[in-house]
């Protein structure tokens, strides 16, 4: 089935309350989202800040009535005229395989690439391709959190620091951290996340790059110790559990941190002092990774 939706910018209307009457009239699904240039990249504890500029989408059936709904708008809110609004023709497709059509092989150092399902790196020779299917789980690489983390794991392969080694992939998402270090050279890998879609990904695609004998995925936590530890997630929980994190590390190895924004770097070195001697962080646009050896 087709659909079709109506946008409109919320200026200053309540969203909550123009939710309710997008779905008193028929809406199957309601976004907000950013109608400027204003990112909310990570909200505090318990809050979920709009932007500056909201703008509502509803989501309805072909047949949906958007006269009545636009009356309904303008006397629920004593509004002479409607902020700027319009009407969209929406055909129906596989929206969780939609974003897949921009996704293209991606370099990550001298070797590492990540490809969709079925694709190739143009340039084959000893290129160590990732095939990915991240499903409805993060971790694709085209986030700069990811990137940092895949060009750390290739260049310690390049200087031969992950043969044979042991891994925590801690927020594992899609799995790309931990399949990528297996397939760089890693002996085995455990894959932790809360979210079960994020445990499912993580398998089909350790089972498409054929280290799924290698890699266990679980959201329970382990007391296991590792000899290198990744958590890509967000500071405020890689400040929660840097305690538990540093203990998972076995003595004089690797510990690598990422989701974290510039200015949160130093609350987040702050978190791991007591355990990890922390390098100095590597930027992204703004977005910080940081690596150290544990004491």
């Amino acid at each position: 089935m087709d659909w079709r939706q109506f946008v409109m910018d919320l200026e200053t209307l309540p969203p909550e309350a123009v939710e309710d009457l997008f779905l008193r009239h028929g809406a199957h699904a309601v976004t907000l989202s950013d109608a400027g240039d204003d990112p909310v990249l990570e909200p505090g504890p318990g809050e979920t800040p709009l932007w500056s500029r909201t703008r509502i989408t509803g989501l309805f059936s072909p047949d949906a009535d958007f006269v009545a709904l636009q009356d309904a708008l303008r006397t629920e809110f004593a509004l002479d005229t409607l902020p700027d609004c319009h009407v969209e023709d929406l055909a129906d497709r596989p929206w969780e395989r939609e974003w897949l059509k921009d996704f293209r092989p991606m370099r990550f150092g001298s070797r590492l690439w990540v490809c969709p399902s079925g694709q190739q790196p143009p340039v084959a020779d000893e290129a160590i391709c990732l095939q990915l299917d991240p499903g409805l789980a993060f971790g694709t690489g085209t986030h700069q959190t990811t990137a940092l983390c895949l060009r750390w794991l290739d260049q310690q392969h390049e200087r031969g620091e992950l043969q044979g080694k042991s891994l925590l992939d801690f927020g594992c998402g899609s799995g790309i951290l931990a399949i990528a270090a297996l397939r760089l050279g890693a002996a085995d890998a455990l894959a932790i996340d809360i979210d079960p879609q994020a445990i499912t990904a993580t398998q089909s695609n350790a089972a498409q790059n054929d280290v799924a004998d290698r890699l266990t995925a679980q959201t329970e936590r382990t007391d296991e110790v590792f000899d290198l530890v990744i958590a890509n997630i967000l500071a405020a929980p890689l400040i929660d559990y840097a305690e538990w994190l540093s203990l998972r590390l076995a003595d004089g190895e690797w510990l690598v941190l990422s989701g974290i924004l510039r200015h949160q770097v130093d609350d987040v070195c702050a978190a791991y002092e007591r355990w990890i001697d922390l390098d100095p962080p590597e930027f992204d646009d703004d977005w910080a990774r940081l690596s150290g050896r544990k004491r």
